[in-house]
Formats: structure tokens, sequence, C-alpha cells
């Protein structure tokens, strides 16, 4: 059985987490063929959105523990750096992706899981979801971004209380304080998640691509910059054939067709 299911479904790609006997906790090759498929995503021009979640009743379950536990056991730090590379680099990955990333939260969705979900751009999740900072139940520090995702997300405060109690919350509380920015039933979630894909997917790649990396820019941009910045993405937009094609497809009262060119 695949650990990383990837699907097209026209100009979307969808990612399975695929461990569900495991709560789609991350073992064996797990992280690094993540990692591949996110690279091959990122490459192939056919693919403008794309939509993470996990097979069976969780999202994702974090690391594996059992295996976490051997490394201790083993004193084996270089194995354990490795796990932590191997997450930094897939949230980097998603990070600096031209394109969008939504995480569709079918269950549990705790530690990196949890964190996993926070680096990607658009949150859904199930109205059975919960999602939590777990690392401190098992007295280690969280990791995958999280102490630069969540306070982003929740504030700093929050961001404090979830990481030092560790506590699971759920779906309601999560976008209640902002954590995920929708929740739907869960006999909804992965066609309302597509749904959305499909509207981001349509979009002009070129504009689509600036956006995210204005937003992501506008963190730690001053507005002076930050309007420069919006400047040269929006000359690039403007030379493109897809502003040609959205002006003629709006003056003709048509649906305009994207190319990324």
């Amino acid at each position: 059985m695949p650990l990383i299911v990837s699907q097209t479904h026209g100009p979307v790609t969808s990612i399975t987490l695929n461990r569900p006997d495991k709560l789609n906790a991350f073992g064996g090759t797990m992280r690094e063929e993540l990692l591949d498929t996110l690279q091959s995503a990122a490459a192939d021009a056919a693919c403008r959105a794309l939509v993470i979640t996990g097979a069976g009743r969780a999202f994702c379950a974090g690391g594996d523990l059992d295996y976490m536990d051997g490394l201790q056991q083993q004193g084996d730090i270089a194995g354990f750096r490795r796990l932590l590379e191997a997450g930094r680099e897939i949230v980097l990955a998603i990070a600096e992706m031209p394109k969008p990333v939504i995480a569709a939260i079918n269950g549990v969705a705790a530690g990196a899981g949890c964190n996993l979900a926070l680096a990607c751009d658009y949150r859904i999740a199930s109205d059975q979801a919960k999602l939590g900072e777990t690392f401190v139940k098992i007295g280690i520090h969280p990791d995958w971004g999280g102490t630069w995702l969540l306070p982003r997300l929740v504030g700093r405060s929050r961001s404090l209380e979830l990481m030092m109690s560790g506590r699971i919350i759920d779906a309601s509380e999560a976008l209640a304080i902002g954590m995920v920015d929708r929740v739907v039933a869960a006999a909804d979630l992965l066609a309302e998640t597509m749904k959305l894909a499909d509207t981001f997917a349509a979009g002009p790649p070129i504009a689509i691509a600036g956006i995210k990396r204005a937003l992501a820019l506008s963190e730690r941009n001053d507005l002076r910059s930050q309007i420069e910045l919006e400047s040269e993405h929006q000359v690039q937009a403007f030379r493109s054939k897809d502003a040609t094609e959205g002006m003629a497809a709006f003056l003709g009262k048509r649906e305009a067709r994207f190319r990324g060119e």
C-alpha cells in the first residue's frame, strides 16, 4: 500500500496521507515521499492547485511514536535530526510553491500533522476534526514551523496556551480562533474542498503565484516595500497573455480561459 497517494483531478492534484491504521502518522519513508510528491506537483505546469488530506478517520496524528521511541532508546540524535530536516523541507516546499495548497482536515491533526495543516494556504475542516499542538504531551518541542505558523493565525498568547498545554481543540473552537478557515459537514468535506481548489485553479497562474508570494512577504514588509512589490507583480501580470485574455473575456461577457502564459 503506498504511503502517499497522488491523484489528478483536472488542474487540481490531491495528495492523501495513506497510513489509516496508524492515523496517518509519519513513518517509514512517508516524509520523503510527501516531499517528492509536492516537488513534482510544483514542477507540473498542468497542476494549478493542491489539496492535502488523510485516509480514513484522521488527517495526520504526527510522528510515529514507536519509531521515535526507538531512536531515543538508541540515542540516535542524527536519525532524529533527519526527521526534523524532512519536516522542514515539506513546510518550505508548501510555502515556496507558486500554487495554492488547501488542507482538507478530515479528522485528528496532531503534532506534526497539525503543523502540516497550518503550513497550507487555506484550511477546511470537517465538523469531526480535532487539532492539537500535542508535542509537550510526550516531552518534546513543536517543530514543522509551528511556532512561526500558529501565532500568525491565532496570536502569541493563544499559541502559548495551546502549545504549553498540548490540549486538543474541536473544529468549532479552531474556527473561532482562526486556526482553520471553514468548517463543513464531514460528508461534504472533499466536495467543498475540491470546489474551492477548482476556483483557485481556474484563476490566472501568474497572478495567483504573485498573490501567494505577496501575502507571505507582507508579514515582514513595510507599506512602501509592499506597494513596490505589488507594482512589480502587477506589471508582470499585465504583460501576460492571461491579462489580455482576462480583459477580452470581461469585455466580451464570457468566462476567461487562463493558460499561465
